[in-house]
């Protein structure tokens, strides 16, 4: 097993978890912790397994990125930054496994915007969120491109230009997660939510989230034809046969993979 200066990762039957520990920086977002979290995705989108929590430990789930490491770049040190966490996002939507946030606590600016980019997320009642740059000197560009394409644009807007936090339950009502539920509650909703996104064939999941992910934003008619093509060939694969025999044969489904 890695070892990791920022975060918690361990396995639990199919389930990776990856959890942020850098309480007393909030899970700030440093050079050091992206990089880690991008090797911690990879190597759990690598593995056999079919889910991946992502957590944070302390008081807050993360507090974006970490002034400390931004305030001493130059320009071109600042867009590594940015590319960077780009790349983290990016491999958290890519990755065969359904990622599903465990929110326990405040979430802002790119602590938001991991929230936004994995597939599902739960959080507890007492959590918020924020993109707060609209109030402060540096306004929260990147991560309102996932968080736009939750919640939708006159949201994202009062979210980006107001800077104000919104709490669980308007977080809820306006699609940044799943679910709100008590937060002593928490942990069996996500084990719940989990267990629901993942059962059935590894493989077509896999594909299944790739697809969404590909026609998610496109035109109505570019979508069709990429999810088409990808419905299309995936009826060809063992794991889409034996679903289709165990549905026809009313027996209980043998997944190949």
């Amino acid at each position: 097993m890695v070892e990791y200066r920022n975060l918690l990762v361990d396995r639990t039957d199919d389930t990776v978890r990856i959890t942020m520990n850098r309480p007393e920086r909030r899970n700030a977002l440093s050079a050091e912790h992206l990089t880690e979290l991008l090797a911690a995705f990879r190597a759990a989108g690598d593995s056999d397994a079919t889910g991946v929590v992502l957590a944070g430990t302390g008081k807050v789930f993360s507090a974006g990125h970490d002034f400390a490491d931004v305030a001493a770049r130059d320009l071109d040190g600042v867009r590594e930054l940015l590319e960077l966490c780009t790349e983290v996002m990016r491999t958290v939507q890519s990755i065969p496994q359904v990622v599903i946030a465990r929110v326990h606590a405040l979430a802002t600016a790119a602590g938001c915007q991991l929230v936004a980019s994995c597939d599902l997320a739960v959080a507890a009642a007492s959590a918020g969120f924020a993109l707060p740059g609209g109030k402060a000197g540096w306004f929260c560009h990147t991560p309102a491109v996932p968080v736009a394409r939750a919640i939708g644009r006159k949201r994202l807007m009062e979210l980006a230009l107001t800077g104000d936090p919104i709490d669980a339950a308007t977080a809820e009502q306006w699609g940044l997660v799943n679910r709100v539920v008590p937060d002593e509650e928490l942990d069996a909703a996500v084990d719940d939510l989990l267990a629901r996104a993942t059962r059935g064939s590894r493989a077509s999941k896999a594909a299944g989230k790739r697809t969404l992910y590909a026609q998610l934003d496109r035109p109505e008619a570019d979508a069709y034809e990429i999810a088409l093509e990808a419905m299309a060939a995936a009826s060809q694969t063992p794991g889409a046969k034996e679903g289709m025999s165990a549905f026809l044969e009313k027996r209980k489904p043998s997944w190949p993979d």
